[in-house]
Parts: structure tokens; C-alpha cells; sequence
């Protein structure tokens, strides 16, 4: 492992004293504030993957990026775990609340199905990251994109 990437719970724990912010329970979020962090996230954890592997222009980064981080492609991870039986009891518990939660904006590019369920999957994401769960978030990630078959 490379000097600086020792723990990955060390940025969520660096930003809570850097910025005194108190310890919450994660339980307490509502759903859509876990798939708000969820969402960033996500996003950093797939750019980190397609930076990783290409060192290429920055549109072709984002097209790469926008690929796996559309709600159309959340979804079928999404549908994947759950036909897989990947998720544990407490991790589809999360899901299914962030899935099921009353947005108040909608998808522009995608079906209000696909759309909740990318919720779910990014709550589901966001939950972990505040728990410091990130090898289990990554996992997912992983085992997501490598479902879908994305071009990452």
C-alpha cells in the first residue's frame, strides 16, 4: 500500500477534525443525505479507477466517467447485487430506504425506476463512507462496474 493511502477512512477523519464536526449517527440521515455524499462518493471513487487506468484528455475522462456514474448503469448495478444476493440485511436495508425515499428533483436522462434505484445504490454508498466501511465500498464499486461491463 502507498505511503499516504494507509487507512481509507483517514479523509473522512481528517475532514471531521479539520472541521470539528461532530460525530453523528449515520442511522439518522435521512436517505437522500446519504445518496447526496453517496453520490460524490461514487463519482471520486470511478474517476479515481478511470484516471488509474488512462492517463488521457480530459473529455475523454469524463465520457468515460459519465458512463458508469449515469443512474441507467446505478441501476443495473443496482439490479445485479440483488439478483446476486450481494448485499447483506443491513445493506439492502439502506439501499431499499434511498430507493424508496420521495425525491423532490427527477432524472433528466433516465426512467424514475433507474433513477431510484441509482438513489438506493448511492445512499447505499454514502452510508458505508460515513462509516468508514471503505473497503466494503469499494468492493461494490468494483463488483458493479465489472457486472455492467463498462468501458472504464
Amino acid at each position: 500500500m502507498e505511503q499516504g493511502i494507509a487507512s481509507g477512512i483517514s479523509i473522512l477523519n481528517n475532514i471531521k477534525e479539520q472541521f470539528s464536526l461532530k460525530e453523528m449517527d449515520v442511522n439518522s440521515y435521512s436517505p437522500l443525505s446519504l445518496a447526496f455524499i453517496g453520490d460524490s462518493v461514487f463519482d471520486l471513487v470511478v474517476k479515481t479507477v478511470i484516471v488509474g487506468r488512462a492517463n488521457c484528455p480530459a473529455n475523454v475522462l469524463h465520457r468515460r466517467t459519465s458512463n458508469i456514474v449515469k443512474a441507467e448503469s446505478q441501476s443495473r448495478m443496482a439490479q445485479w447485487y440483488i439478483d446476486n444476493n450481494i448485499l447483506s440485511e443491513e445493506e439492502n436495508n439502506i439501499f431499499r430506504r434511498g430507493r424508496n425515499a420521495k425525491s423532490v428533483t427527477t432524472a433528466k436522462n433516465a426512467s424514475i425506476a433507474d433513477y431510484r434505484r441509482a438513489t438506493g445504490v448511492e445512499a447505499l454508498i454514502g452510508y458505508l463512507y460515513l462509516m468508514g466501511r471503505t473497503d466494503r465500498l469499494v468492493e461494490l464499486v468494483k463488483l458493479g462496474m465489472e457486472a455492467v461491463r463498462t468501458d472504464a
